[in-house]
């Protein structure tokens, strides 16, 4: 069977390069190779005695980047998530990159069920090798679970509303099996939703969330950078959502702002191992190329020599 020819546009790709401060000889990481944009503009700007890592659970980002390592020795492959980023070692990168957007050829594949707006199998597995689909996980999950995910994850107010039309589908009809069945229960249980925004889409992104453990991941990965990262090496993180975002701001300013020990009033603040640098959002013409960049946030920060 062909493989389609999905694609994908980089988001905020040149800035999110650029704000890695690229040693030429220095060793990186992207730990999340999608396909392959940011990592191809990394491999750009090394020489011959520069490395990058990659990581992806996806096996067809993985194929892509295999394919890439093939005729690349400076590219080294992990299939797995990045999760496993402590895995590499203290003092491991100068500098580490997290895109964390459901790239454009998983949400463009019907037959990985990502998206509402076409009609598949409803898995949404990052690596479909392995773990439970979304279909298999709702044959078991109660209503209150229901409701707690698709509040939690995806923000959604009509959460009740939906667990319980979820159920009440099971009961009369049996299992969900495609994307469009869920996307057809989960409109008729939201009454309203904002304009241009179809109702399904914070369930969807709920259950995608929870299946691949997501925020899960993120935060142990956030907490290895401290490890793998060199001092004056780069953090950079670009979210999608609301609450991806908020994890990487709140973990910036924890780990960037300077502690003062109140027992010892007159002693020297205790450095911290961050610098928050800044935000970068999408510019008006990325937005207008490719609006699915509209909700992204990067940002930015500098390991210090303090200690993790």
């Amino acid at each position: 069977m062909v493989q389609a020819a999905w694609t994908h546009h980089t988001v905020l790709l040149t800035e999110a390069v650029t704000a890695l401060s690229i040693n030429p000889e220095g060793h990186y990481v992207d730990a999340t190779f999608g396909r392959g944009g940011h990592s191809s503009l990394i491999l750009e700007r090394l020489n011959s005695g520069g490395r990058l890592t990659v990581f992806d659970k996806d096996p067809q980002a993985i194929a892509v980047a295999q394919a890439l390592a093939n005729h690349d020795p400076r590219l080294a492959v992990r299939h797995e998530g990045f999760c496993h980023l402590a895995d590499l070692g203290q003092g491991f990168a100068d500098g580490v990159l997290m895109d964390l957007g459901v790239s454009s050829p998983q949400i463009d594949d019907p037959e990985r069920g990502f998206s509402f707006r076409h009609d598949g199998p409803l898995d949404m597995r990052m690596d479909t090798t392995r773990g439970q689909s979304v279909a298999q996980w709702l044959e078991t999950a109660d209503v209150s679970t229901l409701s707690e995910v698709i509040r939690d994850y995806g923000e959604e107010r009509f959460a009740q509303q939906v667990a319980k039309a979820i159920d009440r589908r099971r009961q009369e009809r049996g299992p969900f099996r495609t994307t469009r069945e869920l996307a057809e229960v989960v409109a008729g249980a939201v009454k309203t939703r904002e304009p241009g925004k179809d109702p399904a889409t914070r369930t969807f992104q709920a259950f995608r969330i929870f299946i691949n453990a997501e925020l899960e991941e993120l935060q142990q990965a956030l907490a290895a950078s401290l490890r793998v990262l060199r001092p004056g090496g780069q953090l950079v993180v670009i979210s999608f959502h609301s609450l991806e975002d908020r994890m990487v701001k709140q973990f910036m300013a924890r780990h960037s702002r300077a502690e003062v020990d109140r027992r010892v009033p007159f002693a020297e603040p205790r450095a911290m191992p961050l610098v928050g640098l800044h935000r970068v959002m999408p510019s008006e013409a990325e937005i207008a190329t490719n609006p699915r960049s509209r909700s992204a946030v990067m940002r930015v920060a500098t390991r210090t020599e303090a200690p993790a």
